[in-house]
């Protein structure tokens, strides 16, 4: 059954109301019709066929900006409906829904300047509250929703009025519902996310419901990019033997996917080699406002990755969240959150010539950690917005979770227009988008007067004042000026192990390690050496600028004679089609080639740490004389440990640096003062002989960039990969679990469940499972990376008979529980104060005092002593500031879950993390300010008993919870239930449970 957005709303209302027993008659009647397609749809394919969920068979009608780009045909009525309604009657069905709405009166029409009507909208100015209009445009967004969701149930006027009076009510942790207009998933978090929701299908049945409740009911789309591995680089050919092993890999989770793109409604697929989703979803699935059947809304999303935030340089309110979270929304569940605060961020003046977009994002980066914008939105504003590109914002944008906040938000105005029709979307779907927003107060017209808004905070930057930079060795907020780079670098190299530290010995700085490459080509390598440089990464390769950039650097150095050294491993991954083209209609493609930045393929690479292995005289090099080897990418982490386990120094820089470095082979240079390399003529050459000036980088865009680029390559993108089409997948609505699958498993989570609610858990006489300082991210918690040979995942493997050479990464077995649980906190560079100092996954086992790895000590019964989960006793964490901070990761709360963590004591959380954990039951909770582990004496030795109320109605967010230790210590800390939906939540066992009773008692 094929559903449109806008209809499905209106069937969830009908169903989802208890007062709309004729709406549930409704939509009973039509889920028994024969599904038909609809009359506006361009599509002839029978809705029955089991093969028209996958792209090879579906219609680019899918998309809100349509098959025929000339055409401004709207989503909706392009896509096949679970009915033959007729335009009359779903135009009726709108104005039933508006006239049960509360705010009825504002709802109306949209003129189309040559007449007839876009569509109808509930219009914010015609509330007459002076209030909304010093509303920031992204609390505007949250408005609507509200309003145009208001059902008196799941959102009440009091929300409504919640939202209207932000400016008194966003200090106070005020509860708000939203539902986003669409869900955004990619396959690594993805495969969990549609493990779940067949797990959930299996657990309805075992309750006596309906399995085909689960269904997502707002539009999913999953973009297949995170697989894609850079084993082969530096050769023409890398793209089709790169995707030849992706295939060989993950075949069984790919034949998953298009199952779940087959099994469940309002899902779509994008295949391997299409792109990366936060690029794919900027580029072409964006629909900046909905107009389904005529009801206009902006378009919003949440996506299971950090990163989704890039959206918000589009003007479209999108951020990350986690896999449980996603598929409570995908399921008609409201989102739960805080209303934010928003930070103004002033922006003026323009970039000096040579600074670059990535320069800005790493400015910008630095400036808001400093300042604190966790868990709120920012929002960029003044005359110094209207002076840079919409790729450029999306770059600010999409760095959104490395500088804390929630979004990093750019209202619409002129320029986004401008790049809306550079992409494709046709010149009547433009004027829509323009006329909705300009009628609801949500466009930025910087040539007229400005509407004073109010914002929490204020921030102020000149755009004159941002120099050249990168960020390192560890962390994306670490900025170092250009200029500043050989002494930072030195600096790092003298201090004692930390984010800005090796502590290498002064005697050692300076050796030189000789070998050869591939045992033939004489070598070296010293600390500081570029081992890898990779142009890789949504932040950066949506962007022609610095994308042009890179090509002009790696051209000017191949004039002058320079070559990157072959032990370098070179990479280019652009995150999408449109790139390649831009590339090779510049002709710059053939020097980046020259330079080994080979095209690699279409994903994330080494962004993510699918950097693929060095040559092994490389790595034997740098691990027999424990070089400190550095990795230059255009990325957005550079956590240690992700981007390869060898490169303990990783430094994000934009493209064209990325290649300068590369050409440079260290980080260990100061560009103003040091030659870059000798010419073919015997003269130094510096870094300015290389770089391109502002004006160059400008022509060769304007030139190279053209819209036929877009529009060509995502008809294409419809038609599929011929590898993944031939893939065979059974038609069962029910998934069939193989139970000797080493990629899916059905998961534990509902393994006894009954309709009613376990209640909240206490925690007594825990254990303390690992104790941690500061920022412990996602990275270091949740399984990522290669699985090394020597841990619990790699015993697990092998012991059902998979070779190491077919491991994997964790990343692609996200969907079995088994594996990801033994490798949660499995991280090769993560510090437990348990271990006084040594580095590495392991931990003390607290009664035996054994030293294990981290899943033995919780799981594992050995014959010296049982361990804990087996022995039934809780644990708990200890940590401090921004526990769970990088991205979004579900297994790094569902890892700990089924380690059997209890609990989190934390001086603070990363918002989504935060939320995760109480998505799976882990209370959070938050020491005093003042205090943490160190200042209260806590060693990990301790057992704590935590006093939670037994009944849930006993508990309130952001309670005052009192936590004993057995050695007489005791001290009160702060439970970070920060909604009453998180303690229903609590109240379930978890919100998968929770939406489970829900659905299920609906019936």
């Amino acid at each position: 059954m094929y559903i449109t957005s806008g209809t499905s709303a209106l069937l969830r209302r009908a169903s989802h109301s208890s007062s709309s027993r004729a709406g549930k008659r409704v939509f009973s009647s039509l889920s028994k019709k024969p599904a038909s397609p609809s009359p506006n749809s361009n599509s002839s394919h029978s809705v029955g066929n089991q093969q028209t969920r996958s792209l090879s068979y579906l219609s680019a009608a899918r998309w809100s900006h349509g098959v025929d780009w000339k055409s401004p045909a709207s989503l909706a009525s392009q896509i096949r409906i679970s009915s033959a309604f007729s335009d009359t009657l779903l135009h009726r069905k709108i104005a039933t829904m508006a006239s049960e709405n509360a705010f009825k009166g504002i709802f109306t029409s949209l003129p189309k300047p040559g007449g007839g009507e876009f569509g109808k909208f509930y219009s914010l100015p015609a509330l007459n509250d002076p209030r909304i209009d010093k509303l920031p445009y992204s609390i505007r967004i949250l408005l609507e929703s509200a309003i145009r969701n208001c059902d008196g149930f799941q959102v009440t006027k009091a929300d409504v009025e919640k939202i209207i009076d932000w400016e008194k009510n966003s200090p106070n942790q005020v509860e708000i519902p939203f539902k986003p207009a669409r869900v955004l998933l990619q396959d690594f978090t993805g495969v969990p996310v549609v493990v779940d929701l067949a797990c959930m299908r299996n657990a309805m049945n075992k309750l006596g419901g309906d399995s085909d409740k689960i269904n997502p009911l707002v539009p999913v789309d999953l973009v297949i990019d995170h697989s894609v591995q850079v084993d082969i680089a530096r050769t023409e050919n890398a793209v089709k033997e790169n995707q030849k092993l992706e295939f060989e890999r993950n075949k069984e989770r790919f034949a998953f996917l298009k199952w779940g793109s087959n099994a469940f409604q309002n899902m779509l697929v994008v295949p391997p080699g299409s792109g990366i989703v936060h690029q794919v979803n900027l580029e072409y699935l964006a629909r900046v406002v909905f107009n389904n059947e005529g009801l206009l809304y902006p378009d919003s999303v949440v996506g299971t990755d950090s990163h989704t935030t890039m959206i918000d340089g589009l003007g479209v309110a999108g951020w990350g969240v986690g896999g449980i979270e996603a598929e409570a929304a995908m399921l008609g569940q409201p989102m739960s959150m805080v209303l934010p605060g928003v930070v103004g961020f002033k922006l003026s003046g323009k970039l000096l010539d040579g600074v670059t977009a990535t320069d800005l994002v790493l400015t910008v980066t630095q400036i808001l950690r400093k300042h604190g914008v966790v868990g709120k939105f920012v929002e960029f504003y003044g005359a110094g917005v209207g002076e840079i590109s919409l790729a450029d914002r999306a770059t600010i944008a999409n760095m959104s979770p490395e500088y804390g906040a929630t979004m990093g938000f750019f209202p619409v105005d002129k320029v986004t227009l401008q790049y809306l029709k550079l992409t494709g979307r046709s010149d009547e779907t433009v004027s829509m988008i323009e006329a909705y927003l300009r009628a609801n107060n949500m466009f930025v017209d910087y040539s007229e007067p400005q509407q004073e808004r109010v914002y929490s905070s204020y921030l102020h930057l000149d755009l004159g004042d941002v120099v050249p930079c990168v960020s390192g060795p560890k962390r994306p907020h670490d900025r170092v000026p250009l200029k500043d780079m050989k002494d930072d670098w030195h600096s790092c190299l003298d201090s004692k192990v930390g984010f800005k530290g090796f502590a290498v010995p002064k005697e050692t700085q300076e050796k030189v390690v000789k070998f050869l490459f591939k045992g033939e080509e004489p070598a070296e390598l010293k600390h500081g050496s570029v081992v890898i440089a990779a142009i890789t990464s949504c932040t950066n390769t949506s962007n022609p600028s610095v994308m042009l950039g890179a090509g002009l650097v790696a051209k000017k150095a191949c004039e002058l004679g320079l070559k990157v050294k072959p032990w370098v491993k070179t990479s280019l991954a652009p995150g999408s089609g449109v790139a390649t083209k831009y590339l090779q209609e510049s002709g710059l493609q053939k020097y980046l080639n020259e330079q080994g930045f080979n095209i690699v393929g279409y994903g994330c690479t080494t962004c993510i740490g699918n950097s693929g292995d060095l040559e092994k005289t490389v790595g034997d090099a740098i691990t027999e004389n424990d070089i400190v080897a550095a990795a230059v990418l255009s990325g957005n982490r550079n956590f240690e440990g992700r981007v390869h386990p060898l490169t303990r120094a990783n430094y994000l820089a934009s493209p064209p640096l990325v290649v300068a470095y590369a050409i440079a082979g260290t980080v260990n240079i100061d560009f103003d003062k040091e030659p870059i390399g000798v010419s073919k003529d015997g003269k130094d050459v510096y870094f300015r002989d290389i770089w391109p000036s502002n004006e160059e980088v400008a022509e060769v865009v304007q030139n190279s960039v053209l819209p036929e680029m877009f529009k060509s390559t995502y008809k294409a993108i419809t038609t599929g990969n011929p590898v993944w089409n031939e893939l065979a997948v059974a038609a069962e609505k029910l998934y069939s679990w193989d139970p000797t699958s080493t990629y899916i498993h059905e998961p534990p989570y509902f393994e006894g469940m009954t309709m009613d609610p376990p209640g909240p858990h206490g925690v007594k006489d825990a254990y303390c499972l690992l104790n941690f300082g500061n920022s412990i991210t996602t990275d270091h918690i949740s399984p990522a990376g290669s699985i090394n040979r020597d841990s619990p995942a790699a015993k697990y493997l092998m012991e059902r008979g998979v070779d190491s050479r077919q491991f994997n990464s964790y990343g692609s077995r996200r969907g079995n529980d088994e594996i990801m649980a033994r490798g949660t906190f499995a991280n090769i560079r993560i510090l437990n104060k348990l271990l006084n100092g040594e580095v590495g996954p392991k931990t003390i086992h607290i009664p035996s005092g054994e030293k294990l790895t981290v899943f033995d000590a919780a799981m594992v019964t050995l014959s010296l002593s049982q361990k804990y989960k087996s022995a039934g006793q809780d644990t708990i964490i200890l940590a401090g500031d921004e526990y769970g901070s990088g991205s979004s990761r579900d297994w790094a709360a569902k890892g700990p879950m089924l380690l059997g963590v209890k609990a989190v004591i934390a001086k603070s959380f990363e918002r989504i993390h935060r939320s995760n954990l109480v998505g799976m039951g882990i209370v959070p909770l938050c020491f005093k300010s003042g205090e943490d582990a160190d200042t209260l004496g806590l060693t990990g030795h301790e057992r704590y008993t935590i006093d939670l109320p037994s009944s849930v109605s006993d508990i309130r967010p952001g309670q005052d919870i009192n936590v004993k230790t057995d050695t007489g210590k005791q001290f009160t800390c702060t439970v970070r239930f920060d909604t009453e939906v998180e303690l229903a939540y609590f109240n379930h066992g978890g919100i998968l449970q929770y939406v489970i009773r829900q659905l299920a008692a609906k019936q």
